[in-house]
């Protein structure tokens, strides 16, 4: 399972929010490439970007500082990034900036055939995130909570192609109040792409409750403020994720 370091980007830089909230945000670095090559040298295997004001805003608004990360990770780990992705146009421009995967989110709920339509142009290059709350989708920023079931809606955007599903429960993202195993797994099981968990994660404990159930279709974790603010060593994670799933295979 892997450890997936997330690199927020506000005005930027490198911050982190408390459940959404842009008013919230707390920095944590002003070169968001110095922060990249940090996480690769301790031995990232993927990197998580997301461009806040884009998601807000609707389209992309933090590209020097995506280019700038570009420019210093290169072909070595792929890179997924999120916010304000909202047409084909702007897909094609970060693929070819050398990103692996886009993230849609609020434009898979908003407007289904554009994901479908993305799925079809750039297989194997899509991802749609799933923030929810109490089980309900959240958009815009996580603004609005929608009356869309996440299990019903990762069912279809499953049936477009999609890559992955990554689940973010928004009422513990950037909380350090310990990743939503239960809500992750029932997810997972009602799928058979990858999920990748993300909000709440906080220590060593969850990264050992996520290895117990990884094999429901668990492929990794985001990790964000647990590892700016040193409540979990992201080489330490790492390190106990390969152990404990080398552990499962011998089995």
């Amino acid at each position: 399972m892997l450890i997936i370091p997330a690199i927020d980007l506000k005005d930027g830089q490198c911050v982190r929010l408390k459940q959404g909230e842009m008013d919230s945000a707390d920095v944590f670095g002003a070169d968001p490439a110095a922060v990249a090559a940090r996480w690769l040298e301790q031995g990232a295997r993927r990197l998580h970007l997301v461009d806040l004001n884009g998601a807000f805003a609707g389209k992309p608004k933090n590209l020097e500082a995506i280019k700038a990360i570009m420019a210093t990770v290169g072909d070595e780990v792929p890179v997924q990034l999120g916010g304000g992705i909202r047409d084909l146009d702007t897909i094609e421009k970060y693929l070819d900036a050398g990103l692996r995967y886009v993230i849609i989110g609020t434009a898979a709920v908003k407007t289904p055939g554009f994901l479908h339509e993305a799925c079809d142009a750039f297989p194997g290059h899509v991802i749609v995130g799933l923030d929810a709350r109490d089980g309900r989708v959240a958009i815009d920023g996580w603004s609005k909570i929608t009356g869309h079931d996440v299990l019903d809606l990762a069912r279809r955007f499953e049936d477009y192609g999609v890559e992955a599903v990554i689940y973010t429960d928004i009422g513990r993202d950037g909380m350090l109040s310990g990743v939503n195993i239960d809500a992750t797994v029932k997810l997972a099981q009602a799928l058979t792409v990858p999920v990748i968990a993300s909000g709440g994660l906080n220590d060593l404990n969850d990264i050992r409750a996520l290895c117990a159930v990884q094999d429901e279709g668990i492929a990794g974790v985001i990790a964000g403020r647990s590892i700016y603010e040193g409540t979990l060593d992201f080489a330490a994670a790492q390190q106990l994720s390969d152990e404990l799933s080398e552990e499962a295979q011998r089995v």
